[in-house]
């Protein structure tokens, strides 16, 4: 049997990270657990090393990206489940995330979360992100910018680096599908916290939007090359 190794990328999330750690410990006994606390400014690394077998502290924040990274680097497992920290007690759910990369039927699974209750910003960033998936690799994606994901290692040895901040999930799609690797979505009932409609909502997706805009741009200009160097 595969193993699995679970990463997560932490900043100042001292009141999620304990609470996600127990919950996924309810299933995940014998997988191996690494947190990296991207330089955070609170008890996020402490809470952290009462539940995972390995934390990792960046000096500084370094965007999620960079952490995932740091994280897959140094895991042992054949399947890695990267997940957010703030998933508290829906992270019992991941088990249903890793069973079809488990199973055989794809190399990336990709969660699909329930709806929010109440509409949440714009969906320029969404919207950005699936227009761009679906020009530059022809898949339609329901959850482009979901940042639960059940992947093989030889995804990950393959893509090589990740992009960093809030452009990593696009960038890892777009660069799974081009080697072509097997992605699915999957429904799962995660739940996480939620970013507003209020100046600081507004904000985080604004810069979310910028990040994905230049995830793309990289991954266009990178197609050219691939297809320059093919002809």
């Amino acid at each position: 049997m595969n193993k699995v190794s679970i990463v997560i990328p932490a900043y100042n999330e001292e009141q999620h990270i304990a609470s996600t750690l127990a919950a996924i410990r309810t299933w995940a006994s014998d997988a191996e657990c690494i947190v990296v606390d991207d330089g955070s400014r609170d008890k996020t690394a402490m809470l952290a090393a009462l539940h995972a077998d390995r934390v990792i502290s960046l000096p500084a924040n370094r965007g999620k990206g960079f952490a995932l990274q740091t994280g897959w680097e140094h895991a042992k497992g054949d399947v890695l489940l990267l997940l957010d920290a703030d998933l508290e007690e829906s992270a019992k759910q991941a088990v249903q995330l890793l069973a079809p990369v488990m199973g055989g039927k794809c190399d990336m699974a990709i969660a699909v979360l329930p709806r929010p209750p109440q509409k949440i910003g714009l969906g320029l960033a969404k919207g950005l992100a699936r227009y761009g998936i679906r020009t530059l690799t022809g898949f339609v994606p329901q959850a482009p910018l979901s940042g639960q994901r059940a992947v093989r290692k030889e995804v990950l040895q393959a893509v090589r680096r990740l992009d960093d901040g809030f452009g990593i999930e696009v960038g890892l799609t777009i660069d799974a599908l081009r080697a072509g690797f097997r992605v699915r979505e999957v429904p799962v009932p995660f739940t996480h916290r939620q970013t507003g409609n209020d100046w600081h909502g507004y904000w985080h997706r604004g810069r979310e939007f910028l990040a994905v805009g230049r995830a793309l741009g990289r991954k266009w200009q990178e197609g050219k090359v691939v297809s320059t160097w093919l002809r």
